[in-house]
């Protein structure tokens, strides 16, 4: 084992359950459940690879009370007895791994409930606005509703005890209804549960005190909450100090703290402009209030965890998303294979977004077998057949990796002279540093493959490997589109890959990207972080409409505070020697000085080439990646996945047929 990451390898104890290293598995709905609040087999199987690669401990995602206060969320539900078979199979699923599980209880989300996801008002502490509907207002909770409640946490509570849980953690956090109770910003009660900090404290207490009543004194019961809101009038760390003291008294045997509200949703969800590490900070202040142990979440890194338990600021660093990405994560540390850890690279577009946007399962853009552990087995072939591989882009480089594994002889041509294809550009920005990474990432795996990559060699349709292999992938990725505008092709005037990788062709101080999408806007918070003055031109209204809304929420005030200048509403008329025209939908007319403009138009399908090998030899070709949708890292890697698992499938050597 590495001698630095020692520490994360040693054992530590929440009340008397002892957790066999310091990585736990943040709490994550999968959005898998059946709506009759059955977990699925699929979310059992992922979370039985997490304890299999060495998590120390795992906090499911929250399983809600009752289906009225799932309010929609197919998560599991703990209503009824019938759901303790399946909740029994993950135990002992994960335990068998010598892992602790942990079952988080939820009474909803209240006003943070999607508006997708209610047929009637949510409930709340008090009658606020919805939060993604603020005409619709909450019905508050009466005091006879808290005492069924407080019922139901002890029957949900019985039941995880009775499934073999080891712990149980309570889902006070970002704003949800019991965190509704706690804040003034939200609520505004005037009887027992409101006004004060003790009666505002009084519902979170209660919940401890059923839970303890149910389960005995012996279980652990862990309490999860955001210690600083982030926006005005929200709770801050000075306040939730206070309430961690509260829940300590009365019974809390670990805390489990980060930042966040859904006001600042990107803290519940931290995208790569917040960094390694963005909610540790909230750590040092909770040692000095409370005994008990601290858990800590928020872009950890091996690094930033190694740090934060060295500190003794925490006792937990806890693993999100970099666990969907790579399950294996611990036991490659333990035996010293850092450079084999698939890095998580923060996009938030196949975990959270996939269940936001399209109310379908959670999944990973790196990790396509993630809740599909065993529908998306790689198997060996019991027929190895040689393989190449058109295009070292991320379809092309998974593509390569998954055919590798099951067994095949692998070649991989790339034209330029490093692997990548439009990752290596868009890596570039230090806030896009887990893109590099995973084009290491890559590279190492390729290598301890056997992959043969031939860099800076150009295929054509008529080059003899093409006819000598067994099957062909082309992933020729996209190249930009470089509309007719007068004066495009003047030197001062660059495309945003080149911007990107010849930073020497960026010249003077003032900068102009036309085109605000999620290329231009990265650009150009990355010149401005650099000291540059730049503006974005975007013929529509607004900017980068494609990001995942969450990504936005951080993005958008990184460019107001770089002071990156928005034009938007407009279009760019010609490029002229030191500036170019743009012209607003009315007519109005507007010259903008520039030293350099960026081309970020966006791209097109690169098919010059893979129409051609496709079309001669279209019985073993299939194209992947951009070549055939240009579309996000997620989509390309999945493409390559799936091209990879099929190829017995797609084998051209036609099988004999059996006639009875």
């Amino acid at each position: 084992m590495l001698q630095s990451y020692e520490t994360l390898f040693t054992p530590f104890k929440i009340g008397k359950m002892e957790v066999k290293n310091r990585i736990v598995m943040s709490p994550m709905g999968t959005n898998s459940a059946s709506p009759d609040g059955r977990i699925s087999v699929d979310e059992i199987d992922y979370f039985e690879a997490r304890a299999r690669g060495g998590a120390g401990m795992i906090i499911m995602g929250c399983q809600f009370l009752t289906e009225d206060l799932a309010q929609g969320s197919l998560e599991g539900i703990l209503e009824k007895d019938y759901v303790i078979p399946m909740l029994t199979d993950v135990c002992e699923a994960v335990q068998r791994f010598g892992t602790k599980i942990v079952a988080q209880l939820s009474c909803g989300t209240g006003r943070n409930a999607f508006p997708n996801m209610f047929g009637e008002p949510p409930v709340s502490a008090s009658p606020i606005p919805s939060t993604f509907n603020p005409d619709v207002i909450c019905r508050p909770l009466s005091v006879e509703d808290i005492q069924v409640i407080m019922k139901q946490f002890a029957d949900s509570a019985k039941r995880v005890k009775a499934a073999g849980f080891d712990a149980i953690e309570i889902h006070g956090h970002a704003g949800y209804l019991i965190d509704q109770f706690m804040s003034p910003i939200w609520n505004k009660r005037e009887d027992e549960y409101g006004g004060t900090l003790e009666k505002r404290m009084r519902f979170p207490v209660e919940i401890v005190k059923s839970i303890r009543g149910a389960v005995g004194p012996a279980m652990p019961i862990l309490f999860r909450i955001s210690c600083d809101h982030r926006f005005n009038g929200g709770r801050t760390l000075e306040e939730s100090m206070e309430m961690l003291k509260v829940l300590e008294a009365a019974g809390v045997d670990a805390l489990d703290i980060d930042a966040g509200s859904y006001e600042t949703i990107d803290y519940i969800f931290p995208p790569s402009y917040l960094g390694d590490g963005c909610m540790d900070y909230v750590c040092a202040p909770a040692r000095q209030a409370v005994s008990i142990p601290i858990l800590n979440s928020g872009n950890h890194t091996p690094e930033t965890a190694l740090h934060l338990i060295e500190s003794g600021r925490a006792d937990f660093a806890m693993f999100g998303r970099p666990l969907i990405a790579d399950p294996d994560l611990p036991n490659k540390l333990l035996v010293g294979r850092r450079e084999d850890v698939r890095p998580c690279i923060r996009c938030n577009e196949e975990c959270i977004g996939r269940i936001a946007g399209r109310l379908t399962k959670l999944s990973c853009s790196v990790n396509i077998q993630a809740c599909n552990e065993k529908r998306f087995a790689i198997e060996k072939t019991t027929s190895p057949k040689q393989i190449v591989i058109v295009g070292g882009g991320p379809a092309g480089l998974e593509a390569a990796r998954v055919a590798a594994i099951q067994g095949h002889s692998v070649t991989l041509y790339e034209k330029e002279l490093v692997l990548g294809g439009q990752l290596a550009s868009a890596a570039t920005p230090p806030f896009k540093n887990k893109l590099r990474e995973l084009i290491r990432w890559y590279e190492n795996q390729l290598t301890e493959l056997g992959v043969t990559v031939k860099l800076n060699t150009f295929v054509t349709a008529d080059d003899p490997i093409l006819e000598a292999c067994d099957q062909i992938f082309v992933g020729t990725g996209a190249v930009p589109i470089v509309p007719p505008i007068p004066g495009i092709n003047r030197k001062n005037v660059i495309g945003a890959i080149d911007a990107h990788l010849k930073r020497e062709l960026v010249k003077g101080d003032h900068t102009v990207i036309t085109g605000g999408g999620l290329t231009g806007c990265d650009l150009a918070l990355e010149l401005a972080m650099e000291g540059k003055k730049v503006t974005i031109v975007e013929m529509q209204d607004t900017l980068a409409p494609e990001v995942f809304f969450i990504n936005a929420a951080s993005l958008m005030p990184m460019l107001e505070k770089y002071q990156v200048q928005q034009l938007t509403g407009h279009r760019v008329l010609s490029f002229e020697e030191n500036g170019l025209f743009v012209q607003k939908a009315d007519g109005t007319k507007t010259f903008i000085q520039a030293d350099t403009m960026i081309n970020a138009f966006g791209m097109k399908p690169n098919t010059e080439v893979s129409n051609l090998i496709s079309s001669k030899y279209h019985e073993k070709t299939r194209r992947i990646g951009d070549v055939v949708n240009v579309g996000k890292v997620g989509n390309a890697v999945r493409a390559g996945f799936f091209a990879a698992v099929s190829i017995d499938a797609n084998s051209t050597k036609k099988p004999s047929l059996q006639l009875n």
